[in-house]
């Protein structure tokens, strides 16, 4: 079985400009190369897991999403490193137009996206890290089974009420990363 770095994606490789979707407003959080590069160098393999609720608001289409997701794919490559897969929610459930205004199983706190992976990848959840930024990161983390889970704090709520390694600063993820 594999073991994964499950990364949240705004916040955590880009700064969250809010509902990025153009590589020109795609600013790479300082740090996230060289975590990344560790934990390749460790064995574990790389796998985005992001909400895309600006689809589901209409603010940019699926296609733009995976256009970007390519083009950040290969700002990785050329750092050596190596995304395995992104995977994302379309949906919002209140604030989604047609079809993506739903309560679905993929969108954080949920842990279906982490549970997909897992399936695709052959991936060891329980030997396996998440790296986010929110609270709901840790949720969907912790009830898809991983115990490695790392909150870069600061700029959302946290009530403490889910375990998890917080630090301050990305590059404070390598002392958890084993």
């Amino acid at each position: 079985m594999n073991r994964t770095l499950f990364l949240d994606r705004d916040g955590i490789i880009n700064v969250d400009h809010g509902y990025v979707y153009k590589p020109q407003e795609f600013e790479f959080v300082d740090g996230i190369f060289e975590v990344c590069r560790y934990a390749q160098e460790l064995g574990l393999q790389i796998i985005v897991i992001t909400n895309q609720s600006g689809i589901a608001r209409g603010m940019y289409s699926e296609q733009d999403f995976l256009k970007l997701s390519e083009w950040m794919k290969a700002e990785f490559i050329k750092e050596q490193v190596i995304i395995t897969d992104v995977y994302f929610c379309p949906h919002h459930p209140t604030k989604g137009l047609d079809a993506y205004k739903i309560a679905c199983d993929c969108r954080k706190p949920k842990p279906g996206m982490i549970l997909s992976a897992a399936k695709k990848h052959n991936i060891d959840l329980k030997q396996s890290i998440f790296i986010g930024d929110k609270t709901s990161d840790m949720t969907a983390a912790q009830d898809a089974g991983i115990h490695n889970r790392i909150l870069v704090s600061g700029k959302y709520s946290d009530d403490g009420a889910i375990w998890a390694h917080r630090i301050e600063d990305i590059k404070q993820a390598i002392a958890y990363i084993d």
